[in-house]
């Protein structure tokens, strides 16, 4: 066979993979399903790709391009919504689809992509699962690694699915037949438990032959590391309240009236969670990211270390035991703007790394940036959010009475620069990290003239950056923007760029949190088989152990641990996980999902966002400082919101399907 030869060869089965994968997931025509010849045929040819090492990565290469686009887990609204249309954060321009999201009123048509997509991946890992076994010119360790791969590969594309929709339907775990026709494939929805438990067991053993992570040469790709913390994700999911004895989803059944969500609450979930996070933790694989303490000033874009406020425990000693010899301003900050590279990082369990198209973070960050540095100005932040942020002493900002007054020179509060409010100053260092307020400096520093370096923007409305009536959609609304993601480097003066950021998919301070939530809600002491089966891990509701992992990611990020009160109280230690999960995970994907599992969303997700009075000038700036509510900007929260539709082209399809909750279904 010519190398010609087969190269149309597998271009073809790929094509009859995905067909495949359309026929249980979209329906295809039934035609493609009924020709015994047909099957035969390609049923030989497929042996022939699998036989193929050349390929059969190429297959298995296939099966990764569905993480992109509508399954990205981070990334710009244009490739998925979620990152926006939380209680955090919102984007300015289209301004009429956000709307539309905020206001429920999105259809069973939209941002339906990932259903298709997913569907596609699975069957296509499913088909390479139950055929590299052929394949001769790999070694028994490359077929191994690969077949999990692929296992873990499928496992995540229904964790995605179940966490956007709810219980979806498990496909059966066998060789393929294309001979059957669509009314045998079609599946009814499986129950959440069952979904659960299949893709839970297929990470754990996935994990038992992925490498422990992922080497710089293989970014991108599974490892054991991801395997174990995407397991961890799916039973802290499993344990909360949406999913874990809620009668609010008691109307989401099957065809036959079967309930797919226990109504029976179960500690035990809990402490599956907190085993599955422990594994992580116990491969003594990952740590926090942390850069080191700078006692002067190294070049533009690197300010000497701020110094957080004296602390007797914490102040003295090194970390994970305190920041004397840190940055934490610089530890968080550089986890997200490209600074380090991903084998770099061993804080970053996986990521889709860069490949995300034209909708990437990079073009989140352009959303970000300022007109004055030729960025669109519309990505921001509420002030809710802003007021998350503790004082750099663990303290709260006083939100009823805010501090009032503003800077005089760009020295007595540092980092703050002049004409400042100051109820931005002596904050945390997330906080600067995270939010431009109305004043921050923007470094610019690869900006060719000097002038537009070092700039400060205001969202003033006689300023550039504020409030313009020939630009009513490009302004960022509350007056607080974004600087997560954002380089010093960063710039589009000039023909500049933006460096490339890795994106955060899951990460090693999510899943120190993961463990402690899950602890704080035992009530008992369990024993759970860890991933192997080999061994046990027992968890239970212990003081010592949730502190000594909360405090290295508050730690790192310059404040102080929980007290003893907070850690006494499952109820106010509940209260602060979520504040640090808020925190910790903003603008990574995280808090629409966070806010749903929790069922804090009709609270949350339905107050009025406020934000700076962006109708003043900066005369006005006693005015503007002052929070108002933002009418551009609407919330509403009602319950069929929880889960995400089912589009209507694929109820029709399959008959034994049934929609989410507070859905139509088709006429």
């Amino acid at each position: 066979m010519t190398f010609k030869k087969q190269d149309i060869l597998m271009k073809k089965y790929i094509y009859i993979a995905m067909l495949s994968a359309l026929l249980l997931s979209l329906g295809a025509c039934k035609k493609y399903l009924n020709t015994e010849h047909y099957f035969k045929e390609d049923r030989l040819s497929l042996d022939k790709v699998f036989k193929s090492k050349v390929y059969a990565n190429q297959w298995l290469a296939d099966v990764y391009t569905h993480l992109r686009g509508s399954n990205a887990e981070v990334a710009s609204k244009g490739l998925t919504p979620f990152n926006f249309i939380s209680d955090d954060m919102f984007f300015g321009d289209r301004s009429n689809k956000y709307k539309t999201f905020k206001n429920g009123e999105y259809t069973e048509g939209d941002e339906q992509g990932s259903w298709g997509s997913c569907y596609e991946g699975i069957r296509d890992a499913s088909i390479f699962i139950h055929n590299i076994d052929l394949n001769k010119e790999m070694t028994a360790n490359e077929v191994a690694d690969t077949k999990a791969q692929a296992r873990f590969l499928r496992a995540y594309y229904y964790w995605l699915l179940l966490r956007k929709y709810g219980p979806v339907p498990i496909l059966p775990d066998e060789g393929e037949d294309y001979t059957k026709s669509y009314q045998e494939i079609a599946r009814p929805r499986s129950t959440y438990d069952e979904c659960v438990a299949f893709i839970t067991a297929e990470f754990a053993e996935a994990a038992k032959y992925l490498p422990l992570s992922s080497t710089n040469r293989d970014k991108g790709r599974a490892s054991r590391g991801a395997a174990l913390a995407a397991r961890a994700k799916v039973y802290l999911f499993a344990a909360s309240p949406l999913f874990n004895g809620n009668p609010g989803l008691a109307g989401l059944v099957d065809h036959e009236g079967k309930k797919l969500v226990s109504q029976e609450y179960n500690n035990e979930k809990w402490a599956r969670a907190a085993a599955a996070a422990k594994d992580v933790i116990n491969m003594n694989v990952y740590r926090l990211f942390t850069a080191p303490f700078k006692a002067a000033d190294q070049g533009p874009g690197q300010a000497k270390t701020i110094v957080p406020p004296y602390n007797a425990k914490y102040s003295d000693q090194n970390f994970p035991m305190g920041w004397k010899n840190i940055d934490p301003f610089e530890s968080y900050r550089q986890l997200f703007n490209g600074a380090i590279s991903y084998s770099d990082n061993p804080e970053l369990i996986f990521s889709r790394v860069t490949e995300q198209s034209s909708e990437g973070i990079d073009q989140m960050v352009l959303h970000q940036m300022p007109f004055s540095m030729k960025g669109w100005n519309t990505h921001g932040i509420t002030q809710k959010q802003a007021d998350a942020y503790y004082m750099n002493d663990g303290t709260n900002i006083a939100t009823l009475s805010r501090r009032k007054g503003y800077t005089t020179d760009a020295t007595s509060h540092l980092p703050l620069p002049a004409k400042v409010s100051l109820q931005y100053a002596e904050r945390e260092p997330r906080f600067y990290a995270s939010v431009a307020y109305n004043g921050s400096i923007w470094e610019n520093i690869s900006a060719l003239r000097p002038d537009d370096r070092h700039i400060q923007v205001f969202y003033y409305r006689d300023h550039s950056n504020g409030k313009q009536a020939s630009s009513p959609d490009f302004y960022i609304r509350t007056g607080l923007g974004i600087k997560k993601y954002y380089n010093p480097i960063d710039s589009y003066m000039e023909g500049g760029f933006i460096v490339p950021k890795v994106e955060p998919a899951m990460r090693y301070a999510d899943i120190l949190l993961i463990y402690a939530e899950a602890m704080n809600e035992l009530t008992g002491s369990y024993s759970i088989p860890g991933y192997t089966g080999t061994e046990t891990i027992t968890v239970s509701r212990d003081m010592a152990e949730m502190s000594k992992y909360i405090s290295e990611v508050r730690i790192r990020g310059g404040v102080p641990d929980f007290g003893t009160e907070i850690y006494g109280s499952p109820e106010l230690l509940r209260k602060a996980i979520k504040r640090e999960r808020q925190i910790e995970l903003f603008a990574e994907g995280q808090r629409y999902f966070d806010l749903r599992r929790w069922k804090d969303a009709p609270v949350e997700e339905a107050t009025a966002v406020v934000g700076c009075n962006m109708n003043m000038t900066e005369s006005q700036r006693e005015l503007f400082d002052t929070p108002v509510p933002i009418p551009s900007l609407p919330t509403i929260f009602v319950d069929k919101m929880y889960l995400w539709p089912i589009s209507h082209s694929e109820l029709r399809k399959n008959r034994k399907l049934t929609q989410n909750p507070g859905w139509t279904t088709f006429n």
